[in-house]
């Protein structure tokens, strides 16, 4: 029997050999353990960057079965009155679209590319993207394909999701996250401090209204407590919804509802990671065999490999 509490020290103990600190939490069947090294606590709560997209997914899949909205819906139907959404072919952006990154949207919203080229050193990147800067960057925007046609991972159409999900709901997007999909809301008061991966501390991220891309914070606990749900109640209606919407994005790779999944011989991978200027993560699962990793790092450090041979390790 592979013993998960030596395993998870280890892969922490080599993680901050390069990075301030590392939370390890495996699962395998009933079984868990978190261990932490470095700088950092396993309580500690981070920023999960893109993770976040996987929650504002779920809320999607809830709102969905709820009849609250529709899958197929077009994200216009969601935006205050006026707003200009584009669309190519005379498909429309619909909230799958939004959610399984093929609406042909740009990764960022349209010109900030060129505001963070000339500010390169800007602590807090996304704090001006407010709901007004948003739509007005989504009436300029020329979109690379059809709706539904092609994978393009976007930032940008994350976190239009996330606001439109919130304006129907009638809830700020922290508080709709709680509601539908269980995240406790963590401790502001346990955030550790993020470096950037040359070691100097950076401050905190605020996406103010595109929150939906990357906003959410953490600890490896809730986290692991999240897959566990995820692997114990697949034929939950939402739970269920979100993956059975795919979209192929090569033989062996392919996205569901905020989820990415890939093939590694018999294996199934679902999974996401995250980056902000300060932080890493990466939460993954092996649906059929039951395992499970979350890695949290307080160093803008990517851990995909590591995070990937600990699954494969764990898988019988």
């Amino acid at each position: 029997m592979t013993d998960l509490g030596s395993l998870a020290q280890q892969t922490a103990d080599d993680l901050v050999r390069t990075r301030a600190g590392a939370v390890v939490a495996v699962l395998s069947g009933d079984r868990s353990e978190i261990r932490a090294a470095g700088r950092v606590v396993p309580g500690d709560v981070f920023e999960i960057g893109s993770v976040t997209k996987v929650f504002t997914a779920l809320a999607l899949a809830r709102l969905t079965v709820a009849g609250l909205v529709r899958l197929d819906e077009p994200l216009a139907q969601l935006l205050p009155p006026g707003a200009t959404v584009p669309s190519r072919d005379g498909a429309e952006i619909t909230l799958r679209h939004l959610a399984t990154h093929t609406a042909g949207l740009p990764r960022l919203p349209t010109g900030m590319l060129k505001r963070l080229l000339l500010h390169p050193n800007d602590p807090d990147p996304y704090a001006d993207c407010t709901t007004d800067m948003l739509l007005a960057a989504l009436a300029r925007t020329r979109l690379s394909a059809p709706p539904g046609k092609r994978f393009r991972y976007s930032n940008f159409g994350a976190g239009l999701l996330g606001l439109a999900l919130a304006r129907r709901a009638g809830l700020p997007y922290a508080d709709l996250i709680v509601r539908e999909t269980g995240l406790p809301r963590p401790d502001p008061s346990r955030l550790v401090q993020g470096h950037t991966r040359r070691g100097r501390q950076t401050p905190p991220w605020h996406l103010a209204d595109l929150a939906g891309a990357g906003a959410l914070h953490s600890t490896a606990a809730d986290l692991l407590a999240f897959v566990r749900r995820q692997l114990d109640s697949p034929d939950d209606p939402a739970i269920h919804l979100t993956r059975s919407v795919q979209h192929r994005t090569s033989p062996v790779t392919w996205v569901h509802l905020g989820w990415m999944g890939r093939r590694f011989q018999e294996t199934t991978q679902l999974w996401h990671n995250g980056g902000t200027s300060g932080f890493t993560s990466f939460v993954g699962f092996d649906p059929d065999h039951r395992t499970a990793v979350v890695l949290l790092s307080n160093s803008q450090r990517l851990m995909d490999k590591e995070a990937g041979d600990l699954l494969r390790t764990l898988t019988p």
